[in-house]
Parts: C-alpha cells; structure tokens; sequence
C-alpha cells in the first residue's frame, strides 16, 4: 500500500486509546494520492503502523479508523465481518423480541464509521455518511442482501453531514422493490406508519424506543403535552398508557396527519387527541400568557447544535423551552426533556434544567435519567456516540397536611 498519514509527536494518544476520528490538525504529513474514501495506513511520527482507514480530502475529519490492528487488512471479508456481527448483537435485546424496526448497524460503534442500516419490517435503510462508507457502498449492501435475502434496501443518504465529505446527497432503491409511501411497524404495543422516503433521519425515532416505554408508565390519568411531536410516537405511547388527553405540536402540517394515521393505528380515541401546527416555542410562550397548564410535558426537539460555535445558542434555547415547560407544569407534575445534540453534553444539560426550574421558580427532582435505545449502543472509546441524553423531572406537590408521627 502506498498511500499513509503520518501523525504529528504526540498525536496517536487518541488512536491508542481507540478513537476512530482523526482531524486535519493531528496530521504532519500524506504520503501517496489516496481519493476519497481509499484505504490509508496510518502511521505515528515514528513510523511506527497504528491501523487502516478511509481518507476524506474535504472533511475536518481526514481519517476514520477502519481498523487497529496493524495486521488485518481492509478487504470485503472485513465488512461482512463487521455487519454480521453488528446484527447479531441485535438479536440479544430483549425489547426487540415484539418489535419490527430496529437500528442494524450504528455506525463507529459498531466499527463501521458513517454506515447506519435501520430495520422497517422488511426494508432496510441505509445512510452513507462519509467518504469511506461511500466506496465501499456496494460490498455493504451485497453483503446486507446475503444476510437479509428477502428484504429490500432504501438509500436515505441526505443528510447534511454529506456536503463536509465532498459528498452530493443520494437516496433510493438499492436492491428489492420500491417501498411504499407507508411501512407499518410493531413497537411492543405500540403501531406506527413510517415514511422511509421523507421522514426524519430514515423515517423515524428509533432511538427514543425504549423512552417511549418509559412514557406509557408515567402518563396513566395525565393531561399530556408532546412538544415536537413529529408523527405523534411519544403521544400514542401516553395515550395507550392511560393519559386523560394528548395535546401534540408539531410545526409539519404533514407530520401531523402521520401522527393522526398512528393514533388510528393503535385504535386510541381521536376524541382526546388535539394535532396543533404551530412553532413550539410561541404556542408554549401563548399557554404561559393564558396560564394553561398540563400534568405531563414531553420535549424532545431536534438537535439544537452541530458544532460547538452553536453551544452558546442552543444552551439559550434548551434553557427558554424548559422554563417554560417548567412555568406550565401543575404541582406534581411532570417534565421528560431531551437533548440529541452531541455537542452538549449530559452534565451541560442537566445544569441547563436545574437552571430552569430554578428561573422558574420550581422545585424538581429528577426521578430517571435517559439515553438512547439499547440497538443505538456507543462504543466506549467513542463518547460522541452517547448522543441523547434526557431527564424526567418531578415537580414538588403543594403540601398543606401535616405529617402524622
């Protein structure tokens, strides 16, 4: 192999320790013209083999770690390694025994930077998301359709992350037939109708499973609000948990008339079900000035910040949702409150809540620290893979009883 990354002095601690990314700023020198996506050894300023990965000539990040061992090549045996491994893995959770979607390959921590396969019944979807899972795209898809013979693959590589990697934004039909405009999936109890062609990431929230879960215990005689609420997951989840009303806002009209197919799905009553398009903030700014309040809040917005320039930004904007979810909330009520932002961390977050019952002038306890599904697991020597982070809070009961002794 001709084509190598020399490290700076110093620079190969964070190979060592196994993290898969290294940044423009890590590297003295490249030696041959490897293309985008190409195979590179990786060597310290010693000269001294760390491991193989894909080279990105347009991204900050120049190389992601195929592998750390010096002495195993980069080859298609290598990718049926990985994946079969990836889905095997799978198969040992135990809420995935009644459920028919679940996330197959989740990228470095499963050793395969930028390659993610979701499960919807019997279609996978694909994201591609750096140089080096673009060429080496047909291998993975092969070997998909070795493992899952009956099963189409869908291609949902639009996400923006593409443009770094010099990458144009590709989607649609790999192998199999083309999907339809709704796939219907099992969650445990739950029913949900997918659009894998349009919706969010490919299709849906996968990795909030378990925390809908998590929902349907807390929600049983509640006057519910879902924030964000997109095709209406965390509200079915309270509904069918026994919550006395669902008020879901959604800024996508048609998002809205997805959650309204789910709600019919699961047989709930559309009688206790309000579908409101609006921006979240300015109706929940409009019930603080109406002084309309809720026993149960879901927030869970998309991510805030892409990179740590944003951190101030979306602080602010973590901060003014929860105060406000905070202001509106009954005594005893309750708050679940997401972060998917990578870049802010649980620590960050979780001073960002407490500061804003704080302003709100609240006392809460958390009662449940949350994270992402079991089937989105994060490599140890890969933090960024922790990316969802979420509380559930309690808000103190007025009490005006005394104890007896």
């Amino acid at each position: 192999m001709n084509n190598s990354v020399i490290l700076k002095s110093g620079r190969e601690k964070s190979l060592i320790r196994r993290h898969p990314w290294i940044f423009s700023g890590a590297i003295q020198d490249v030696q041959g013209l490897p293309g985008s996506g190409e195979t590179v050894q990786v060597l310290d300023s010693g000269g001294q083999l760390l491991g193989m990965g894909s080279y990105s000539p347009y991204s900050q990040i120049k190389v992601r770690m195929w592998t750390f061992d010096p002495d195993e090549t980069v080859t298609k045996s290598l990718f049926a390694t990985r994946l079969q491994r990836a889905v095997l893995s799978r198969g040992t959770i135990e809420s995935h025994e009644n459920s028919s979607a679940c996330r197959l390959v989740n990228a470095e921590s499963d050793g395969l930077p930028g390659v993610i396969v979701d499960r919807y019944a019997n279609f996978l979807v694909c994201q591609f998301l750096s140089a080096g899972a673009e060429y080496w795209k047909q291998v993975i898809v092969d070997n998909l359709t070795d493992i899952f013979p009956h099963f189409s693959v869908y291609e949902r590589s639009d996400a923006d992350v593409r443009i770094k990697e010099g990458l144009q934004k590709c989607t649609g039909v790999l192998s199999g037939a083309e999907p339809p405009d709704f796939i219907d999936i099992e969650e445990g109890p739950f029913r949900f109708s997918v659009d894998i062609k349009q919706g969010h990431k490919t299709g849906f929230y996968l990795d909030q499973r378990e925390n809908r879960a998590y929902v349907a215990e807390y929600a049983k005689g509640k006057d519910t609000l879902n924030c964000f609420a997109y095709t209406g997951g965390f509200g079915v989840a309270a509904l069918k948990g026994g919550a006395i009303r669902i008020t879901n806002v959604e800024s996508s009209g048609p998002a809205l008339h997805i959650a309204e197919r789910n709600f019919c799905l699961n047989g709930l009553d559309m009688n206790l079900v309000d579908n409101i398009e609006d921006d979240v903030f300015s109706f929940l700014r409009k019930c603080r000035d109406s002084r309309r309040q809720f026993d149960l809040i879901i927030i869970d917005p998309p991510k805030f910040a892409e990179s740590k320039i944003q951190i101030e930004g979306a602080c602010r904007g973590y901060k003014d949702i929860n105060l406000l979810a905070f202001k509106m909330l009954r005594p005893g009520g309750m708050l679940v409150t997401f972060s998917c932002s990578g870049v802010i961390g649980r620590e960050l977050f979780d001073k960002i809540v407490a500061g804003a019952a704080i302003d709100a002038r609240r006392e809460a306890q958390v009662i449940r620290r949350l994270s992402q599904a079991s089937d989105h697991p994060s490599s140890l020597s890969f933090p960024e893979g922790n990316y969802l982070k979420g509380l559930v809070c309690k808000v103190w009961e007025e009490t005006h009883t005394e104890i007896k002794q």
